[in-house]
């Protein structure tokens, strides 16, 4: 029983993989002729799939006129070689796909940078024995994005350029730390959007807020984070932010690369986990979420679960039986906009002590605190006298700190 259940799941993994590559090659822009799944114990260290496979993979590139051969794996230098000598095609891995995609989605300064520093490093130790080698590789997928003029040039001088984006990148840091510091004088609780690519984590950002965050059917459409702040219906004050998709195995160094987009997750306040319930795949997409967020070291982050997609669902029990899977989670379509008042009454509870309701006592000349509570929190009554100005207020638990000596 265990070895047909290890040989079914290998087979749903296989089937997944399959999948998610052929729609990482769409995305991409590819033209997808052929799919091909290679059974191998272990791989070779000079082609990666055996020379009787390399040899028959050539045979019906020539004969299918294909160009390009995407491997659903990191190939070393010296294999993408001897393929690319094998195949006569161009070959291309499953990280510069992902880079690919990165580089099209990338619109903000730092964004484009961290596409390009992740671009380089991955292909400087791969520089080894090629020379000029890259410069016949020509245009499409795996050569587009800003480091692509750089990658004829020298390893030394892609070592400084290397240099002078991890130094850009960290002076933007420094700039988004002092932001997130003048956020946090506030204490406005922040709400990132997590979840696998084309969950839905867009949709529902866009249905709760009115963003205008751009949506796609393709992978990793938003790429630069985007915030916005709005008020609850509790009048709770809170930022929402929506982040780049996940996807099974992603590249450490890919997380390590983008870890500037990635920090509005670790410092979270709440986390909104999208789980597509329309996907066949459904637990390996949870889990796959889950790892990476135990490799950002957000895993004890609060979190509320939202399935969404239940419009695509067959049956009238289906969200049920997901929440049974998933206790305590939240049964939605953001595309809809089915049971988004739920989910904001989960997400409400789930911030439970961030807002306080206090009454003050103001001075008539401290207009400015009065405008900090208007601006900060939610004015439930106020009232002007000859002694001062009697506010009652739900405001932010760290603002209601520092206005405690006017506590009445």
């Amino acid at each position: 029983m265990t070895v047909r259940f290890d040989l079914e799941k290998r087979r749903r993994d296989i089937v997944e993989a399959q999948r998610e590559l052929k729609e990482l090659a769409l995305t991409a822009g590819a033209d997808v002729v052929l799919e091909e799944v290679c059974h191998r114990p272990e791989t070779t260290p000079d082609l990666y799939i055996g020379k009787g496979k390399a040899r028959q993979l050539a045979d019906i590139v020539a004969s299918e006129e294909i160009d390009t051969v995407i491997f659903n794996h990191d190939l070393s230098g010296t294999q993408h070689k001897n393929l690319e000598n094998v195949l006569q095609a161009k070959v291309i891995d499953r990280t510069q796909l992902i880079l690919d995609i990165f580089a099209r989605r990338a619109r903000s300064p730092e964004g484009k940078a961290q596409v390009e520093l992740a671009q380089l490093e991955y292909r400087l130790p791969r520089l080894s024995g090629k020379g000029t080698e890259l410069s016949r590789l020509g245009g499409g997928i795996g050569t587009r994005g800003p480091g692509e003029q750089k990658l004829e040039e020298d390893r030394r001088r892609i070592r400084e350029r290397i240099k002078k984006l991890k130094d850009d990148l960290k002076a933007l840091a420094v700039r988004r730390k002092a932001l997130r510091g003048r956020r946090d004088e506030i204490s406005l609780p922040t709400i990132v959007f997590v979840g696998y690519t084309s969950a839905g984590k867009s949709t529902l950002f866009n249905a709760l807020t009115q963003g205008g965050q751009t949506v796609s059917a393709g992978l990793f459409t938003t790429l630069d984070p985007l915030a916005r702040s709005l008020a609850l219906p509790n009048h709770q004050k809170v930022v929402f932010s929506d982040t780049v998709g996940f996807i099974r195995d992603l590249p450490h160094h890919l997380i390590e690369a983008f870890k500037a987009t990635l920090e509005e997750v670790v410092q979270a306040d709440l986390l909104v986990h999208v789980l597509d319930i329309g996907s066949p795949y459904v637990s390996e997409h949870y889990a796959s979420v889950c790892q990476v967020l135990n490799e950002l070291g957000a895993q004890d982050k609060k979190v509320v679960l939202a399935l969404n997609k239940i419009d695509l669902l067959e049956d009238e029990e289906g969200p049920g039986r997901f929440q049974k899977q998933y206790p305590g989670a939240v049964a939605i379509s953001a595309l809809h906009k089915r049971n988004l008042d739920e989910l904001v009454r989960h997400i409400e509870k789930s911030l439970q002590g961030y807002s306080l309701e206090t009454s003050l006592k103001l001075p008539i000349a401290r207009m400015d605190l009065v405008d900090l509570i208007y601006s900060q929190g939610h004015v439930k009554d106020i009232r002007y006298g000859e002694d001062g100005i009697r506010v009652t207020a739900l405001l932010p638990a760290i603002v209601a700190e520092k206005l405690r000596e006017y506590e009445v």
